[in-house]
């Protein structure tokens, strides 16, 4: 492992660097180290990134194909490649062709979103559990109703509430702020958690909205778990996650008309490439009530 070092002293220059320079979330800086520590552990045979022939490279290819999922093994590839970019970037003279990513292609998979019948189902799920019905249900109001990573539910401050004017300002990745509107019975939702339940939790000063059931910061792993366990309450069948409600959200604003640039804008995506997988989820409600409702379907 000693004659490692310098493999790993590397990836902690690089990691240090998404970190500072580029913002990334301790989620993301934990992937990134999780998959480098493996390739360092893949390159066993050398002691700096110099050294990495073609040979290693193939190595570490057999070592992909190997993998669980094709979408693993491509994640994989990508941090080894974005290490190695950024090394060169910075005077590393790596000797071999940068890893391609193109060989682990993932089929392409639309994301989940739930019809508001059933989204209704889980938000009246979240009422089942009297002490903490108005933390869940403004916590899946919320995710709904604004369409919130789970990420920015978790840290999301009092400070970035305006009740007054109807908004949220939210801290996305990279530090990016967005404002999203709050819907008049998401608001409701917000205005009576934060008056009377919030503070029956609280044990002591805490800036952000949502609190556990010991006053403390509410982790990812719980809210996992309060939407599951609505969903379960409101007899929806299926995985309900964060990522199923933010979903919804996109959905049923396109749905209703809204402009993909205006979606893209409130779902923080730095492209709109990612915002327009979106529009085929609505696409395809659209085809399937005309097949059904058309003579000739």
């Amino acid at each position: 492992m000693e004659a490692q070092n310098a493999l790993i002293e590397s990836v902690e220059w690089f990691l240090d660097h998404l970190k500072v320079e580029k913002g990334a979330s301790p989620h993301t800086l934990e992937a990134y180290s999780r998959d480098l520590t493996e390739a360092v552990a893949c390159f066993e045979d050398i002691r700096s990134w110099e050294s990495l022939t073609v040979e290693l490279m193939l190595r570490w290819d057999s070592h992909l194909a190997g993998q669980k999922s094709a979408r693993t093994a491509q994640r994989k590839a990508s941090s080894l490649r974005s290490l190695l970019k950024f090394l060169k970037r910075n005077g590393v003279a790596i000797q071999v062709d940068l890893p391609s990513t193109g060989g682990f292609r993932t089929p392409k998979r639309l994301p989940k979103a739930l019809p508001f019948a059933v989204v209704r189902d889980v938000l009246a799920g979240a009422e089942t559990d009297s002490r903490l019905a108005s933390r869940n249900l403004c916590l899946l109001e919320i995710l709904f109703g604004c369409g919130l990573r789970v990420s920015e539910v978790v840290s999301l401050r009092t400070s970035e509430v305006d009740l007054e004017t109807g908004v949220l300002r939210v801290t996305g990745k990279r530090g990016k702020m967005r404002v999203v509107p709050l819907p008049s019975e998401t608001a409701e939702s917000l205005a009576e958690w934060l008056r009377a339940g919030r503070t029956q939790l609280l044990k002591g000063p805490s800036g952000l909205v949502f609190v556990s059931a010991q006053g403390t910061e509410l982790s990812r792993q719980a809210v996992y778990g309060i939407i599951a366990a609505a969903a379960s309450a409101g007899g929806v069948t299926g995985h309900v996650g964060p990522h199923t409600m933010r979903h919804s959200y996109a959905v049923s604003l396109l749905k209703g008309g809204a402009d993909l640039r205006a979606v893209q804008e409130l779902l923080g995506h730095e492209s709109v490439a990612t915002t327009q997988v979106y529009t085929e989820l609505a696409d395809d409600e659209i085809k399937n009530r005309y097949l059904a409702a058309h003579p000739r379907g």
